[in-house]
């Protein structure tokens, strides 16, 4: 007996089931196309975000850069406002000078600019002179230009100011420079002198000791004259 092809063998329910499989597989290679395109529609609208996105950043950044070059060109245009009326006052004043040629009338003028001036930069900016005339001495709002010893203070005063010096809040932009007493009075040249050779004809005294008090003495005076010499200086 020769065996049948095997269509001929498969029963009703078999082409059935095999008819079934391959509806089934081409119902999932559409869901699968259509999966496909939905992903590749949604790829494309992030990306479309994405570009913009990335071109908005972009754009930030070259306004930010824009705005703050602008803001260090114009960033004193607020202090310049309100310096440009002190300047009309300045003219004002020199063009009354000129015609009264009153030297009273330019002194005064002068005097009322700065102290608007002066209260401007106090009220508005917060500019604050720093008080040191009495003072005791502090290193971090006073500069010492010149030293004079005496016995009438403690400790290092200020007793007389050359430049004021300005603080900004809590900040010194400026410190003042001013001539400061210490405590202990110089000797002059001539005591220093006697004094070393005193402590030299002392009994018992060390020869090379006393030439060296002599000499430390002799130095003293010698620097002390050469600071009240910058004091008259200055």
């Amino acid at each position: 007996m020769q065996p049948q092809p095997a269509s001929e063998c498969l029963t009703e329910d078999d082409a059935v089931a095999v008819e079934g499989r391959a509806l089934s597989a081409e119902a999932r290679l559409e869901l699968l196309q259509v999966e496909l395109l939905a992903a590749k529609t949604e790829l494309a609208s992030v990306n479309d975000k994405y570009l913009r996105k990335l071109a908005d950043d972009v754009n930030f950044r070259k306004r930010m850069a824009r705005e703050k070059e602008d803001s260090q060109r114009f960033a004193v245009v607020s202090l310049l406002g309100d310096l440009i009326p002190i300047l009309d006052d300045f003219d004002r004043a020199v063009m009354s000078a000129e015609t009264a040629r009153d030297y009273t009338i330019l002194h005064d003028g002068i005097v009322l600019i700065r102290r608007q001036f002066g209260q401007l930069l106090e009220n508005k900016y917060g500019l604050k002179r720093l008080e040191a005339l009495g003072k005791p001495f502090d290193p971090n709002h006073h500069e010492a230009v010149s030293v004079e010893l005496v016995d009438e203070v403690t400790e290092p005063t200020v007793a007389e100011e050359f430049l004021p010096g300005y603080g900004l809040h809590d900040r010194v932009i400026r410190t003042a420079k001013v001539k400061v007493r210490m405590p202990g009075q110089a000797k002059r040249p001539d005591e220093a002198a006697q004094g070393a050779g005193e402590d030299a004809s002392r009994p018992g005294k060390d020869p090379g000791q006393a030439a060296s008090a002599a000499a430390d003495g002799e130095g003293n005076a010698n620097r002390n004259d050469a600071a009240d010499g910058a004091a008259e200086t200055v």
